[in-house]
């Protein structure tokens, strides 16, 4: 596919690419965030693949601990044990896994 293109194009790629692997994936999924049983916020996944592993795609010159934190916002919210941050946006796809230990 390349390097550059905006995150959109890559998620419907990715959507395709893993169709195709077999595997069941929810794109632009909203998930709710809770505290003391109570909604306190929302947010959307870019991906969630089997309903266990979430795909945070970004196409940017370099990935900060913002996007790193960010996933693991996403992991706690949705109490899943794995996350891969994907970024897109230089010549080689950068990828970085994040684990939640589940209590």
């Amino acid at each position: 596919m390349g390097f550059g293109f905006l995150e959109s194009v890559y998620e419907k790629c990715m959507l395709i690419e893993l169709s195709k692997a077999g595997l069941d994936a929810d794109s632009q999924k909203p998930i709710k965030v809770y505290y003391d049983n109570e909604i306190v916020g929302n947010f959307v996944a870019d991906i969630i693949v089997n309903d266990k592993i979430i795909l945070e795609l970004k196409s940017v010159r370099r990935v900060i601990k913002a996007h790193e934190v960010q996933l693991v916002n996403y992991l706690v919210a949705t109490r899943k044990a794995v996350g891969l941050l994907l970024n897109f946006g230089e010549r080689k796809v950068d990828v970085k896994r994040k684990v939640r230990i589940l209590e």
